[in-house]
């Protein structure tokens, strides 16, 4: 009785309140069906790429959005002139295709809707995209709309990138409230330090959150399918994703067409820059890196494969073989209006044996292939696992679902090929893999068809349940901001770090001819062994060797001979490496037969990268364990850095063979978390170290190197410091950074029972001449200082050095 005349005392305030609810509840459902308004605007709208595949996926992602809340329009722009480019875009939108079970009237209303919302328009210059957006606002605020962002394709040279970038950021960004996405298509520079430029001119214009770097093979099924195939299957994989269980991992891309049409691009990138540095390092990284607790996150997955890159062992010229198809030079003379002697090194082909120096991957080879003109088009990811398993029976007892004794692997095929579209197969004596159903489906066995060996019923073989195309998957990532899918820059420059020194040693390569097709035979099958790979026939044009053949590295021998009165030995790289690596090996064994261990000093820098490589992989006989390890110089920085001498010789040696922990003596640069202070007395404690291990400081072998200016260890000319007196260990100033130094005195330098001087590359040769020439005058060339006062000498030197 209390609560009726409460209720009609106040029954125009709740009306009041149930009818503001209900227009609350009207916008909420109103915002609901109308999100905001989006532009695509389509840059390089008219060229190939946008024709073949980037309009039919912006179409995709209209049918698969329309009425789920936002409005689009499409803006096509090129340089072309208006009506030409009208023509150009109006044909690409009359072949635009639906899915597959799309209805064809609905088909064609969506056609009909999207050809509506479609425009081309001429964009040039800044006040062609001020003018674009003027016609942006006029348009959303004409419908009633709100803007909820725009999103610029660029399909488009990168040369032009920095242009475009300064006319959409002062000129045509979206208003405050609204995002902007900024598509970029590779290639993302053509070495690292192009590469870092082009992202800080990019950066000066976008944040990193607005820029979507696309590497379309992210977008195809298969590769998008690794990581959560990994995920899936963590339990069967936990015990098999390790060099104790990988034999190998291939990743292979083949093309049968050749480079006709994109000399100009070719020319530039090579098939390294074109495919290797960009999709199949992608798919490297994918496989390798260590697997996120949560494979959604985004940083947790960028974290994860910056991991991976850091464990890149670096690449040098022996990491790769190169190919041209014989047609290419014609091409390239033709498209770029070359002279008859014009010579293209540009590779079309390449192989590149990578590994990874972490513990889940240590020795396990990565292959990475791809070329033009090759005998078939097909890519995919091939792990093969070894055989750990021996069968009693004979082979035709084997069970195919249940021997062991059968190969193992797991195929993520990419595409094309014997099968023709995208797949899974994991070999059915492996495990069943589990994946999702709702997008992947189990195929059947095709029978006669064989795949690495083995019929496809060996497998259990995995399709989607509807193929899409790599870009249609990406432009609706890109609309739903999924950047998993894309490059982040960090990812890119980690890349560029890995390539480009290899870019840099296959610049006067010459590449080897091959016809190209079927007929390339076993021309570019290619093997390798430790981090070296080579081909493993002849090339073409020496099959049948002429009278007039030029010689080769082989064709010469060894040389042995005199360098300032001590022994020098001269030989091509390869042989010069695998001389010295013996005679390192036959002085250890020597050392410890004698006097039960062995105590090598060694230099650091580029020179002896492939020494460690060698030791590390050809000598197994080697006496690590009686082994002690010390440093010639350092530079002074931490340890973990990558200019400390220490951190070349870990990655290249230590972390593959089996020195003690306590045999290993770095350089003490870095105490009392201060770099090679003087108070803190690092060089007197190392020259203590060696007093106390090593007998009369007489290490049984220095390995020595050249600077270009006649320095040795880090003692430079023009400076006194460490040249004589009683010092073991000196801090000395280099004219180059990091400037501060540590370094063995010449002193104990010629107290060795022998040092090896090792000299490699033609930018030696000079000062080879001079110091062959003078006596000694170690204040002028600190290496002319090195003379053993009862010990041996031996000079290591390459043709290029020697011989000039």
């Amino acid at each position: 009785m209390l609560a009726e005349p409460h209720f009609t005392r106040h029954a125009g305030t709740w009306n009041m309140l149930t009818a503001a609810v209900c227009v609350a509840l009207l916008g909420c459902l109103q915002a609901q069906e109308l999100q905001g308004h989006v532009s695509v605007i389509l840059l390089g709208a008219t060229g190939d790429l946008a024709r073949k595949y980037l309009w039919q996926g912006l179409f995709q992602l209209y049918v698969e959005e329309a009425g789920k809340g936002h409005s689009f329009r499409f803006h096509g722009t090129a340089l072309t002139n208006t009506k030409q480019g009208q023509e150009v875009i109006a044909k690409v939108l009359e072949s635009l295709s639906c899915p597959r079970d799309t209805a064809p009237g609905r088909c064609a209303e969506l056609k009909a809707q999207f050809q509506q919302l479609s425009e081309y328009r001429r964009l040039k210059t800044p006040e062609d995209y001020l003018a674009l957006s003027k016609d942006i606002e006029a348009w959303v605020q004409h419908e009633g709309l709100q803007e909820a962002g725009r999103i610029f394709y660029f399909s488009v040279p990168p040369f032009a990138y920095a242009d475009i970038a300064r006319s959409i950021n002062s000129s045509c960004r979206p208003g405050p409230g609204a995002w902007l996405r900024v598509v970029l298509e590779k290639p993302f520079g053509h070495d690292h330090r192009s590469a870092q430029q082009l992202a800080t001119e990019l950066g000066s214009f976008f944040q990193e959150e607005e820029m979507y770097r696309v590497d379309h093979y992210l977008g195809k099924q298969v590769v998008a399918q690794i990581l959560p195939f990994r995920d899936q299957n963590r339990k069967a994989l936990d015990g098999l994703w390790n060099r104790h269980h990988v034999e190998r991992v291939e990743i292979i891309m083949k093309e049968t067409v050749d480079a006709e049409g994109r000399t100009s691009f070719y020319e530039e990138y090579g098939v390294i820059g074109d495919v290797l540095q960009n999709h199949l390092t992608e798919i490297l990284v994918l496989v390798a890196m260590e697997l996120p607790l949560d494979i959604s996150s985004s940083e947790a997955v960028l974290g994860h494969k910056l991991q991976a890159f850091r464990a890149l062992r670096g690449l040098q010229s022996g990491s790769a073989v190169v190919g041209q198809y014989q047609a290419y030079r014609g091409q390239v003379r033709r498209e770029l209006q070359k002279p008859d002697s014009f010579h293209s090194l540009t590779p079309t082909f390449a192989g590149i044996l990578v590994h990874i120096d972490n513990l889940r991957w240590e020795g396990v080879p990565f292959i990475l292939m791809s070329g033009k003109a090759l005998d078939e088009r097909v890519g995919y990811v091939r792990i093969l696992f070894k055989g750990q398993a021996y069968c009693a029976q004979s082979e035709k007892r084997w069970v195919p679902a249940q021997s062991h004794c059968l190969p193992q692997q797991i195929i993520f095929y990419i595409g094309h090929g014997e099968l023709g579209g995208p797949a899974v197969l994991v070999s059915r004596n492996l495990f069943r893999p589990s994946l999702p159903s709702a997008s992947w489906k189990e195929v059947e066995g095709q029978p006669g068809l064989r795949l690495f060996g083995r019929p496809l019923s060996e497998y259990y073989a995995y399709s989607p349940v509807r193929e899409q195309d790599a870009y249609s998957i990406l432009i609706s990532h890109i609309f739903h901001r999924r950047k998993d899918s894309f490059i982040a820059m960090e990812n890119l420059l980690a890349s560029w770090v890995f390539w480009t020194p290899l870019l840099d040693s296959l610049a006067h390569e010459v590449p080897r001819l091959y016809p190209g097709g079927a007929e390339n035979g076993h021309l570019l099958d290619f093997e390798f062994s430790g981090s070296h790979v080579s081909f493993s026939q002849p090339p073409l044009e020496q099959l049948v060797p002429g009278p007039d053949s030029a010689p080769m590295p082989s064709d010469f021998q060894v040389l042995g001979a005199k360098y300032r009165d001590s022994p020098l030995i001269s030989a091509w790289p390869e042989e010069l490496i695998a001389r010295l690596a013996g005679d390192i090996e036959a002085a250890a064994v020597r050392a410890v037969r004698r006097f039960g261990e062995f105590h090598l000093a060694l230099s650091g820098g580029s020179s002896p990268v492939a020494l460690f490589q060698q030791l590390a992989m050809g000598h197994y006989g080697f006496p690590w364990a009686h082994t002690h390890l010390w440093l010639v110089d350092e530079r002074c920085v931490p340890l973990w850095d990558p200019e400390s001498n220490f951190q070349g010789l870990q990655a290249h040696l230590l972390q593959h063979v089996r020195v003690p922990y306590y045999n290993i003596h770095p350089m003490p640069v870095h105490r009392r978390q201060r770099l090679c202070a003087e108070e803190d007395q690092g060089a007197q404690a190392y020259a203590e170290e060696i007093s106390t291990l090593v007998t009369n400081s007489s290490f049984d072998l220095v390995l020595l190197g050249m600077g270009t200016d006649g320095h040795t260890a880090s003692l430079f000319p023009q400076s006194p410091v460490g040249l004589d007196g009683e010092q073991l260990v000196v801090l000395t100033t280099s004219p180059s950074s990091p400037r501060r130094r540590m370094s063995l005195s010449l002193p104990v330098i010629n107290r060795a029972r022998q040092v090896a001087v090792l000299v490699m590359g033609r930018m030696k040769r000079e000062i080879a001449l001079l110091v062959s020439r003078v006596g000694r005058e170690p204040r002028k060339w600190p290496i002319s200082g090195v003379r053993p006062e009862s010990g041996q000498l031996v000079w290591y030197m390459d043709y290029d050095a020697f011989l000039g």
